[in-house]
């Protein structure tokens, strides 16, 4: 093995909840693999939304395998267990302010029709209302306190300026549409945990987050991976984890006799999703195409789910019953595509210090969580709504079987 390690980053993507999960088990199964350098041990960290909360936890020194068992609670430090109220608590400050936006408003859009009857619909009037809609239905401050709290263990830390690695996080202002990177010089004083807080607001599904005066939303707006901020800051071996990739049905049609799940039965969220994975893979695979011109001598080892993954589109984003699921998935796939580019990978690994683990990667017993139960012994309230859900889906598919 090359003894002299260059210096490594990583960068991850979003993804939302299930982005987030799908990256701790991918980055499980990359440090069984790879001999030299650990997810935790790195050199540069770049997170946006989802992946903004995975980086800062790897730049603070917990480990994947760590974070792995902190999703499905049951982490050796209970502190770090993540539970669904603290990514999913009503934005109920938010709904409060709207709500009493509404009389004014509710009068404003009457007069401004009474006065223009004829310039002005009375569907346009009610367009006037928008200012009363709530900007996002859920507040992730509780994200942040449980950020801050975590980081304040020893040996970790909620200061930029005080984490051996470089880290940077992600985000968008709303009002000038710029990128911001929080942990640079201008912005190394905001908390860690506000600024993935920050990073981490999807527009709609969270409200903005207000920094120094200033409103921010997930980074993802903008760009997908912002491998270039790793890259600028001198990585010589980048590792992107990127769990935003579109769906093709038709592998899955052809191991089931023609009978596959329409994206469109699924309703709006799935169509959304759908398009919204679409528009992300490409753009993200657009600047891949200039680092190989703007870094020449850098080397970027990509891992993601193949098109045909199909089990990521169709499972439900508010669930927490499935988490065990998908991170085995995410380990499983991972070491799946690892073994196919095996090769590949052992000579960009070898450039810089590093070796393949083969005999782990090539070990087909190996599991993410072996024997360990997918649930503690005392079931969450959200559980029954879970697999309520659960039973639902597959009644679904039996009517649909039957159509078809």
């Amino acid at each position: 093995m090359n003894p002299d390690r260059k210096k490594i980053g990583l960068a991850c993507a979003g993804g939302g909840i299930e982005g987030c999960i799908y990256e701790i088990g991918a980055l499980c199964a990359l440090d069984e693999v790879i001999e030299g350098a650990e997810a935790h041990r790195l050199d540069v960290y770049v997170g946006v939304s989802a992946g903004a909360l995975v980086a800062s936890c790897l730049a603070n020194g917990i480990s994947a395998h760590t974070m792995s068992r902190a999703i499905i609670s049951r982490a050796y430090d209970p502190d770090l267990n993540l539970s669904p109220e603290t990514l999913f608590s009503p934005a109920v400050g938010e709904f409060a302010r709207r709500l009493a936006m509404l009389p004014t408003a509710l009068a404003s859009s009457v007069l401004d029709y009474l006065r223009n009857p004829t310039d002005l619909s009375p569907l346009g009037a009610i367009y006037g209302l928008g200012s009363v809609v709530p900007v996002g239905f859920f507040d992730n401050g509780p994200l942040e306190e449980y950020l801050a709290f975590g980081f304040s263990a020893e040996g970790r830390t909620n200061d930029f300026r005080k984490l051996e690695p470089t880290l940077r996080v992600v985000a968008v202002n709303v009002d000038t549409a710029k990128i911001i990177t929080f942990g640079d010089e201008d912005t190394a004083h905001v908390p860690i945990s506000k600024a993935v807080q920050a990073s981490t607001a999807l527009p709609g599904l969270y409200v903005p987050v207000k920094i120094d005066g200033e409103y921010y939303i997930d980074g993802v707006a903008r760009r997908t991976v912002h491998a270039s901020m790793a890259l600028k800051e001198g990585a010589d071996l980048l590792l992107c984890i990127n769990p935003i990739v579109p769906v093709n049905t038709e592998v899955e049609a052809e191991q089931h006799n023609g009978y596959v799940r329409s994206i469109v039965r699924g309703g709006l969220p799935r169509v959304l999703s759908q398009s919204f994975r679409t528009i992300i893979h490409s753009r993200m695979r657009t600047g891949f195409r200039s680092y190989k011109h703007d870094y020449p001598d850098a080397d970027i080892i990509l891992i993601e789910p193949t098109a045909e993954d199909y089990e990521s589109i169709f499972s439900n984003l508010f669930s927490f019953s499935n988490r065990h699921d998908v991170c085995e998935h995410a380990y499983q796939t991972t070491r799946h595509r690892l073994r196919e580019q095996a090769d590949f990978v052992e000579e960009v690994l070898y450039k810089h210090g590093l070796s393949l683990h083969r005999e782990a990667l090539f070990d087909d017993t190996r599991t993410l969580y072996g024997d360990l139960p997918k649930r503690p012994f005392l079931r969450q309230a959200g559980d029954v709504f879970d697999e309520t859900h659960r039973i639902l889906d597959q009644l679904e598919e039996i009517l649909d079987r039957i159509q078809a």
